[in-house]
């Protein structure tokens, strides 16, 4: 049962709630979102290790020790009585994850609670509007930074105000009796006056005791503190917003920093680690925010390997005057600066932070090196059980003995993160905005913040209906099983071992890569270790999306075999891969149980339309994607052979009656009609470039498709006075072609080498994108990728619908500075084109384009040079192969089969099986070499 307070404090509890509540209608009506119903908040999905209940205990025993009972705050260091907003909001964490973690029982929490929230509700206001920026924990009095009481106070701060309201958030989610209580607290603030023109402001008292409003927040803790105030309806879009900042490289990275410095603002920008894994923890890493937290990681760890010395930075308090400093990656103008609030150095005192070393162990808990500083803090435990300490001096290598309910607090969220499974503390129902794109062709119907495949053609997709689609508010928590909306996930076996893992594929490679194209092919391979699902064995076409289409799982394949050729993964995790990824091809549901669907979830198996919706009868096929595998699956079987018989007995479980018609492919689409039924259709395919690519796959395994086959007339316009190809001339099909990119053509080269009829249209393509930029200087690598924000699919054409390197979204429509220079296509014209000076230029451009945790980026955009967010199996696919490319002397990745004798071959022979299988085994196509290179060509 909650206590209720005193009749008298309800009288004047309602009183100033009816007065608050007029105040704040005058400036500001907030909507509030609720985020998550309390069923997931209890919801342990990876309950603590013994050795993590360890780490538990001994952090709550800090605010055990440091309760204050007169007022149920806490100190926020050991033993003295003070605290602001923000020590508030780590207490509140803190006790939410200590019930969730039963370190504490119900009654104990709700007495705490209780205490806690009638003194909030009657603390003294700075100016009656906003709680100061510290009161006296002991006694709730307002005071200063040396706990002096102070009638007046000293201001507020707008970054504690949203850090307390993220706390807040969670609680009344995860304990819905206190929603009321704490409506009326937050209805009683003036949240309103600390938001101006869309930022931050918090207040100062001036020496002539005037107040004065002032912008608070840089990069990392602005948007943080601005979610904070989002979750309550409060709107401060500049301040969301990672504008204004630039990049300065440290150790080797790229490190996002604020431009707003000391000397220009009288405010430190420094770049720590707290703001990030807060966001981490509590809102979940997205979009650039993910991208920058890896850096900041990335560039800690190049200072060990650099100087040994463990690094793990951010704002801590220390055991010794001046008693509380910033140990940054970068302050104003300054790498690896420690300082005061008021810019002064103690690099002396630079520390290895408890907090930050816990937070980036489970927010990458598969990075080697935040384990290593992890390891190295995870027992700095106070002999008094009194808690953890705040870390170690650099210098001394000696304990840094503060004590502190911020490295306390945010050691049992983390903890409590952990154990939800990586699952945020707060799970905003508000649409967000997602860093990927639709693919080609997406239905109107498909949400706007659905992202569908990457870096690939689709025909027609079928309109989708959002599930699941979130509402813009809830009023009132759902008792409802967490959740619900989740996939099950489907523990897929690998196909039994088969011969002894080859030490390597045959392949015969000139040389070996050398250092620096070692550590690009390492940063690919991330991508595939990063969006590895362990149960499926499938990989997600993009990093934001679970799911994946053929297409995106031939670029896993031909990866695979890619990084074992060079040497990037052993023997024994390529061959538990591939046994992994064969066996999830054989239990993909088919379409019309003919062939594999356009989309599955990768952790169900289940069909999926390209807004991630389910399909249960599955959207059709595509014969691109189905080129893609084939060709894939045929150079597994060639440079691999101990795995021909599964591959072989995959693809004739497929039929290939409707694929293959009359020559030329087909995929298949589905539309719903009026009637409420489902039809399909089957139509040529038309893709300039990718139709070719997928036929010369096809005819590998016998297929007769010359009709789709490069050959015959193109038609072609003029760009930078050169003849470029938008398409074929045919009949058989109404179809346009909507724009011509770079993706497929070098995608072929580099797997089928350069016949004559295709270096006919290679050659223009990369000639025109040279002749623009020694036209214009602008780097051009024209292709489609994937951006972090509307209209999330970009063509960066080379011409399209007419225009002449316009940048346009699925839907046709241009993309105004839309356009970019593709990592994976600059990486293959210069793997193609070695000696050309234009693609030299293009890998100078784009080689360090990567994050070493997450793999290479989409490219950067033409116009401000920024980095394009977004990774995907397709970009980082390409690069694999293009090294590799480098290291077989220039000839085409797709090797020629020495054996006609395998089951695929056995079964055509036999004659016709009603499965639509070549007539005769026979290949279609033949790898020939002259003095122009070597290349596949059609023919037996």
């Amino acid at each position: 049962m909650i206590h209720k307070p005193p009749q008298q404090k309800v009288l004047r509890w309602i009183a100033l709630f009816l007065i608050g509540t007029f105040l704040q209608l005058l400036f500001y009506i907030p909507t509030p979102v609720l985020s998550q119903n309390s069923n997931s908040c209890s919801n342990i999905t990876a309950p603590l290790t013994s050795e993590e209940q360890t780490y538990a205990r001994a952090a709550w025993q800090y605010f055990v020790k440091n309760y204050q009972p007169a007022t149920g705050f806490t100190n926020s260091t050991g033993g003295y009585p003070s605290g602001t907003l923000w020590d508030m909001g780590n207490y509140l964490m803190a006790l939410n994850a200590a019930r969730w973690l039963n370190l504490t029982d119900q009654a104990d929490f709700d007495s705490r609670l209780n205490k806690f929230l009638t003194t909030l509700n009657g603390l003294k206001l700075f100016e009656d509007a906003l709680p100061n920026k510290v009161y006296n924990a002991a006694t709730a009095q307002m005071v200063d930074y040396g706990n002096n009481p102070i009638e007046r106070g000293i201001g507020w701060s707008a970054l504690d105000v949203g850090r307390i309201l993220a706390a807040f958030d969670v609680i009344r989610t995860c304990h819905p009796q206190y929603n009321e209580w704490l409506k009326g607290i937050v209805a009683k603030w003036q949240v309103a006056r600390s938001l101006k023109d869309g930022q931050l402001f918090g207040a100062t008292v001036l020496p002539d005791n005037k107040t004065l409003l002032v912008q608070e927040g840089r990069l990392g803790y602005e948007e943080y503190g601005a979610r904070g105030y989002q979750l309550w309806g409060f709107s401060a879009p500049k301040a969301i917003a990672l504008e204004p900042f630039k990049l300065v490289e440290i150790n080797g990275v790229q490190i996002p920093v604020d431009t707003r410095d000391f000397q220009s603002t009288n405010a430190n920008n420094y770049v720590v680690s707290e703001s990030y894994i807060l966001d981490g923890i509590e809102f979940g890493l997205q979009g650039e925010l993910a991208d920058f937290a890896a850096r900041v990681l990335d560039v800690q760890k190049r200072r060990f390997d650099t100087t040994g010395q463990l690094t793990a930075v951010t704002e801590d308090n220390i055991d010794q005057a001046p008693y509380f400093l910033y140990n940054t990656v970068y302050a104003n103008g300054t790498n690896w600066a420690t300082i005061t609030d008021a810019n002064q150095p103690y690099p002396q005192f630079r520390s290895i932070s408890t907090k930050a070393a816990f937070g980036w162990r489970y927010l990458f808990p598969d990075n080697a090196y935040a384990q290593k500083v992890f390891d190295a803090v995870k027992d700095l435990r106070s002999p008094d059980d009194g808690g953890y300490y705040a870390g170690i001096y650099e210098e001394s290598k000696q304990p840094n003995k503060a004590l502190t309910g911020n490295t306390n607090g945010l050691i049992l969220e983390i903890l409590y993160y952990k154990s939800k499974g990586n699952h945020p503390l707060i799970a905003s129902t508000s649409a967000s905005v997602s860093t990927g794109k639709p693919s080609e062709n997406a239905s109107s119907a498909t949400p706007a913040n659905q992202p569908n495949y990457p870096d690939k053609p689709s025909e027609n997709a079928s309109p989708a209906t959002p599930a699941n689609q979130p509402n813009a508010t809830v009023t009132t928590p759902i008792a409802t099983p967490a959740d619900t909306s989740k996939p099950t996930e489907v523990a897929v076996a690998p196909i039994p071992p088969v011969d002894s893992p080859q030490p390597s594929s045959n392949l015969k490679l000139d040389r070996a890569l050398t250092p620096v194209e070692r550590r690009y092919a390492e940063a690919a391979w991330r991508y595939f270790q990063a969006n590895y699902h362990s149960k499926s064995g499938l990989i997600d076409d993009r990093s934001d999306f679970k799911g994946a289409t053929l297409w995106g799982l031939g670029d896993y394949l031909a990866a695979l075999h890619a990084a074992r050729s060079l040497d990037i993964i052993t023997p024994k995790e390529f061959d538990q891969r591939t046994r992994h990824l064969l066996a999830a091809l054989t239990k993909l549901p088919l379409f019309a149980e003919e062939l594999p669907s356009r989309g599955y979830d990768t952790r169900s198996l289940q069909p999926v339309d390209y807004g991630g919706n389910p399909a249960p009868e599955g959207n059709g096929w595509s014969a691109l994607d189905l080129g893609r595998i084939l060709a894939a699956l045929y150079n597994l079987k060639t440079c691999h052979p101990q795995y021909t018989a599964v591959v072989d007995k995959i693809v004739l479980d497929w039929s290939y009656l409707r694929v293959v018609r009359e020559g030329i492919l087909s995929s298949a689409t589905t539309t719903k009609e009026q009637d409420g039924r489902h039809l399909t259709r089957v139509n040529p395919v038309t893709r300039l470039g990718y139709e070719e690519y997928a036929a010369r796959a096809f005819q590998l395994w016998g297929f007769n498709v010359d009709g789709s086959a490069v050959g015959g007339e193109y038609q072609t316009t003029l760009v930078e006075g050169v003849k470029v190809p938008i398409g074929r001339r045919r009949k058989d099909t109404n179809s346009k072609n909507q724009y011509t990119v770079s993706n497929p053509f070098v995608l072929y080269a580099l797997e089928f080498g350069l016949d004559p009829q295709m270096r006919s249209l290679f050659e223009p393509i990369f000639q025109a994108q040279a002749e623009r930029y020694r036209r214009t200087d602008t780097l051009t690598a024209s292709a489609t990728t994937l951006i972090d924000r509307k209209p999330y699919t970009v063509h960066s054409t080379i011409t399209g619908q007419g225009e002449s390197w316009v940048a346009l979204g699925d839907d046709g429509q241009p993309v105004p500075k839309g356009r970019l220079v593709s990592t994976a296509v600059a990486f293959a014209y210069h793997a193609l084109l070695p000696e050309n000076k234009y693609s030299q230029q293009l890998l100078q451009g784009t080689t360090d384009l990567y994050n070493p945790l997450a793999g290479f980026y989409e490219g950067f955009y033409e116009t401000t040079g920024k980095t394009a967010v977004g990774f995907t199996s397709s970009t980082n696919s390409l690069i694999l192969q293009s090294l590799l490319y480098k290291l077989m002397n220039r000839q085409p990745l797709i090797r020629p089969t020495t054996t006609m004798k395998s089951p695929w071959w056995q079964a055509i022979a036999q004659g016709d099986s009603g499965r639509g299988l070549p007539n005769t085994a026979i290949q279609r196509t033949r790898l020939m070499s002259n003095t122009s290179g070597s290349y596949w060509v059609s023919g037996s």
